[in-house]
């Protein structure tokens, strides 16, 4: 492969400053759980369903607890007590709350030894099947083959499940290897997940645990005609990030968008609230086989793509260290970054793929998710196509392992499907031309390529290593990731983080964490 010749004093420091800040925040994930958390735990003990106003159950259960001050010692205790006291499965204690017809709070708390066997069984099966899929899916891989570097990312987007399905089997059938359902409308911000299969939503289409199933068993038979396992990705971020992680398990997405610190810098969600959600999902995604997609592309939205390169690199070390804390191992970290440099600036391609090297090289394992140039897409669709086909050309030359395909119309309106399969036909185009380019091609140590990704590298160590020094939420709160301000505690969720007591049990927790080697 073409070849960085990066200090690796460098790297060293980078990851080490990196570590210190993720290490820092023990006592947040060691002493404290969140609303999202203990949805989360009901829904893996099989609790499911809303009430006729929509409230989903999960969250009716939280709330009650919440409501008698009950919900320090975690919502599976009560639940399991209840079970035993009434004879009832977890569904139906969630059903008996729901109707109004019980009090978790009013029943004589039974031995602890008999509640954790209620409690072990549940979580073991559930375990079990979330197991089953990941063997599934590996064995979709090893029937079809690997997934193809750069695989073909394209979304769907229309707000209606069935039109999506419609759309995402015209995407593999062109050519697509992973189909992202992108969401509704700030549904990151609902402290809640929808129930059911839905047919309405804004600029996407809502992630709920029917909807997941509808698509996946849609990919699974087009998978079986195109002889190539179709990969499925939603959004395991915002306010229900856990839960929304746990239901791609449960039915088999391949993929995640699950950064650590999108939500609180692009979605104004509490830092405590999102660092902590982040640190449950990615085991779930890690004992899932999910591959996690972070959001680094979304730095250069709000920052110049040169001046501010080294926040992405500094975001993407922190985004490992996370990972790794939670038991992600580096072939499912789907890093990310962005072709989002100015076109009109002078040698912005190889600026652009002293970036892309600088990426795989730092991080040679994960499946690199890069993103597509955005920011300065116009109407002018043939530049805006031109531009793709040049971010296609870094993708293959620098081999990077997911390609998230752009679209000419980008800056018009949501995607047409000819739109998209010109998108494809631009990938599979380029893709072939350039396949073996970069085995007869070197950098010379003094390039401009060379200089511009150590220069990068520095900064982003000077960078990590001050934010080690003053800490992550100070940093935050002074706007020195993406320019955007985010105090410690401001933000939406603040209110739904509490802090544990001593009677606290997540059955989950502690299985995950042997199951991972923490």
């Amino acid at each position: 492969m073409l070849k960085l010749d990066i200090d690796p004093g460098l790297t060293t420091r980078a990851r080490s400053a990196a570590a210190r800040i993720t290490q820092s925040f023990t006592w947040l994930f060691d002493d404290y759980s969140s609303l999202a958390i203990e949805r989360t735990v009901l829904r893996l003990l099989g609790i499911d369903g809303a009430l006729p106003d929509g409230k989903p159950l999960p969250n009716v259960i939280v709330d009650h607890l919440l409501s008698k001050k009950a919900l320090a010692q975690g919502a599976a205790i009560p639940v399991a007590n209840a079970m035993l006291a009434r004879n009832l499965t977890a569904q139906g204690v969630a059903d008996a709350v729901g109707k109004g017809e019980l009090d978790l709070t009013a029943i004589p708390q039974a031995p602890s030894d008999q509640l954790f066997a209620v409690l072990d069984d549940l979580s073991s099966r559930m375990l079990t099947h979330i197991l089953a899929q990941r063997e599934t899916r590996e064995a979709q891989f090893a029937k079809f083959g690997p997934r193809r570097q750069p695989a073909i990312y394209v979304i769907v987007a229309t707000g209606n499940i069935h039109e999506d399905v419609v759309q995402a089997k015209a995407a593999a059938s062109e050519g697509a290897d992973i189909i992202a359902v992108i969401r509704s409308t700030a549904q990151s911000l609902l402290d809640y997940v929808p129930y059911g299969a839905t047919t309405v939503g804004f600029g996407g289409t809502y992630a709920t645990q029917e909807n997941f199933r509808i698509m996946r068993a849609a990919l699974d038979e087009i998978s079986e005609v195109e002889r190539r396992y179709i990969s499925l990705t939603n959004y395991a971020s915002g306010l229900c990030m856990p839960e929304i992680a746990a239901m791609g398990a449960i039915e088999r997405l391949d993929l995640m968008l699950n950064d650590a610190m999108y939500g609180i810098l692009f979605r104004d969600i509490n830092p405590k609230r999102t660092l902590l959600d982040q640190y449950f999902s990615r085991m779930i995604n890690a004992y899932a086989g999910i591959e996690i997609q972070t959001g680094e592309d979304n730095y250069l939205t709000t920052s110049d793509a040169v001046e501010k390169a080294y926040t992405v690199t500094a975001s993407q070390l922190l985004n490992e260290q996370f990972a790794l804390q939670s038991g992600v191992k580096p072939e499912k970290m789907g890093l990310g970054h962005a072709y989002e440099i100015d076109p009109g600036l002078p040698n912005s391609f190889a600026y652009e793929l002293a970036h892309a090297l600088l990426t795989k090289e730092l991080f040679p394992d994960s499946p690199v998710k890069y993103m597509p140039p955005t920011k300065f897409a116009s109407g002018n669709i043939f530049k805006t196509h031109l531009m793709d086909a040049m971010f296609n050309f870094i993708g293959q030359l620098t081999h990077q392992g997911v390609q998230l395909l752009g679209m000419m119309t980008e800056a018009i309106h949501t995607p047409h499907l000819a739109d998209r399969s010109l998108a494809i036909e631009n990938a599979r185009y380029i893709f072939t031309a350039v396949q073996d380019l970069d085995a007869s091609l070197c950098l010379a140590p003094d390039s401009f390529v060379n200089r511009r990704a150590n220069q990068v590298l520095a900064e982003a160590v000077e960078f990590l290593e001050r934010v080690a020094g003053e800490g992550l939420f100070q940093a935050m709160a002074q706007g020195e990731f993406a320019e955007i301000k985010r105090p410690e505690n401001g933000g939406k969720g603040l209110d739904g983080v509490f802090r544990k007591d001593a009677r606290y049990f997540n059955p989950f927790l502690d299985k995950l964490k042997q199951e991972l080697g923490l």
